[in-house]
């Protein structure tokens, strides 16, 4: 797949990669949300894996919009595109899957003088707190929510993951290497269910100085190609 990205700004990185490889293993289909989605990555690759799903994606900058429908139409894909902040905007209907690579770096970290790059890194643009429960208001029953999300942070997901009444089903954690660790987390949540949380076996990203066999394969699958865009 061969994706535009701006030369300056915010670049998708290796953590929207292994998030598509966990939403792929639970087959997503219907209708699909994806959040704050960037250069448009992660829903276009799984319509391009799932061309039956009805892809809906929003992001709050004008930019990260056009770069999606660019891609979009560089792929021969179809995808509903929208302007707009996720915790405000009135959508019209509910969503079977709802997948986001969310902004999660602590609004305590040194920023970036790039406002766009702030946006798209620091919680405080879409706590945790309104990014749960305005998913959850959005989800259909027994539908799911997929997203990756700092392992530093994982009690403050499972303590707003309950108010905003998601239970947590799936979890898989990321660690650089295996004597390191965990950098982010993997989570699927449900609306409704009643099975306790699976814990699956972790993802360590490299073997010495290269990428593991699992990373390397998760790229392959991918097969994403970038191109530098004014």
């Amino acid at each position: 797949m061969n994706l535009y990205q701006y030369k300056k700004g915010y670049r998708y990185t290796s953590d929207v990669m292994l998030l598509y490889d966990f939403v792929r293993f639970f087959r997503p289909k219907e209708s699909v949300l994806d959040i704050g989605c960037g250069c448009g990555i992660l829903g276009l690759l799984l319509k391009r894996d799932f061309p039956s799903i009805n892809l809906s994606a929003i992001d709050i900058q004008k930019e990260h919009v056009t770069l999606t429908l660019k891609n979009v139409q560089e792929n021969a894909l179809a995808a509903n595109v929208i302007l707009g902040d996720f915790a405000k905007y009135e959508f019209n209907e509910k969503f079977d899957f709802i997948v986001s690579n969310p902004p999660f770096y602590h609004e305590l970290t040194k920023k970036s003088e790039d406002e766009r790059l702030q946006i798209s890194r620091y919680a405080n643009s879409l706590p945790i707190k309104e990014f749960l429960s305005k998913s959850a208001m959005l989800i259909k029953p027994k539908g799911s929510l997929i997203f990756c999300y700092d392992s530093k942070q994982i009690e403050e997901i499972v303590l707003q993951s309950g108010a905003a009444k998601l239970k947590i089903c799936d979890i898989r954690f990321v660690h650089p290497k295996k004597d390191k660790e965990s950098s982010l987390v993997l989570i699927r949540a449900k609306k409704e269910s009643k099975s306790f949380a699976k814990i699956h076996p972790p993802i360590f990203m490299f073997e010495g100085d290269a990428y593991s066999k699992e990373a390397k394969e998760i790229f392959k699958i991918a097969d994403t190609r970038s191109i530098d865009w004014e």
